[in-house]
């Protein structure tokens, strides 16, 4: 193995310890001394409350590090099957680590947050991962991917205000689900286009012939896979957004009223 290999699979395992740590003891600190809400809690909603913590976290890491690659890494995007997939290896070697360390615990908690879409979707993007990892095929799309995690802090906050008690008529309730409505649109489907276009320009071409039949399989197979998830999660936000919206045009005219007559 390789020096940079040797490096990408530390990356990875320190990134599992990190994300166990984060989950098992950083959490759970933290949580009760900024949200005395958290001790109100049962046992599963901590659990639950740990495991988005600790994605949310990895969302905003992985993330950041994904904006940088898509602006200033020339080489992935001029050449997106076989551009220089250096630092991309680096990201996706820490969500690696992330999904297999939430992977375990999905399995070891199921009664608290087991889900079988979740499931699929990390095991759908390990199997794609480990052609970037193993072969540094397909490094553009890879990273594209990973744009995804900027509507999990959205979607993990809206949990947290459910568990707290926050109504869903609330101000901050309401301007996280327009806003959590927003940004998943935006990274997981209002880009869909810009992703299959770039994947249509490379069909075909030496360089996608250069990719194994087993590669090619993992990146349709995943993408697809992935954005019909995309597309049902979609629907469901929306769908809740637009009660939420609703409701509160409805209660605004009746405490008018109560209003005139008090």
């Amino acid at each position: 193995m390789d020096p940079f290999s040797q490096l990408i699979l530390l990356i990875s395992v320190v990134s599992f310890c990190t994300f166990q740590w984060l989950f098992h003891s950083v959490s759970p600190w933290a949580s009760s001394r900024i949200s005395p809400g958290f001790l109100k809690l049962t046992h599963k909603q901590k659990i639950e409350w740990n495991s988005r913590t600790v994605s949310t976290l990895h969302a905003l890491l992985v993330g950041l590090f994904c904006l940088y690659i898509l602006f200033f890494d020339e080489a992935v995007n001029q050449d997106p099957v076989w551009g220089d997939p250096t630092l991309v290896k680096i990201n996706v070697s820490i969500t690696t680590g992330y999904l297999i360390s939430d992977l375990l615990l999905i399995f070891y908690y199921w009664r608290a947050i087991g889900d079988k879409f979740f499931v699929i979707h990390h095991l759908a993007a390990l199997y794609a991962y480990y052609y970037v990892l193993g072969q540094g095929m397909l490094p553009y799309f890879a990273n594209f991917r990973l744009l995804a995690e900027f509507s999990t802090p959205c979607v993990n906050q809206r949990w947290f205000f459910e568990v707290l008690g926050y109504s869903k008529a609330s101000k901050p309730n309401m301007t996280n689900g327009v806003l959590m409505a927003a940004v998943f649109f935006l990274v997981r489907i209002a880009v869909m286009p810009v992703y299959y276009s770039r994947m249509c320009s490379v069909y075909g071409t030496e360089a996608f012939y250069k990719v194994s039949f087993g590669g090619r399989s993992a990146w349709i197979f995943s993408s697809i896979c992935l954005d019909i998830m995309n597309v049902m999660w979609m629907h469901k936000i929306a769908r809740g957004c637009y009660k939420v919206l609703r409701s509160s045009q409805k209660s605004k005219p009746e405490s008018q009223e109560n209003g005139k007559t008090d």
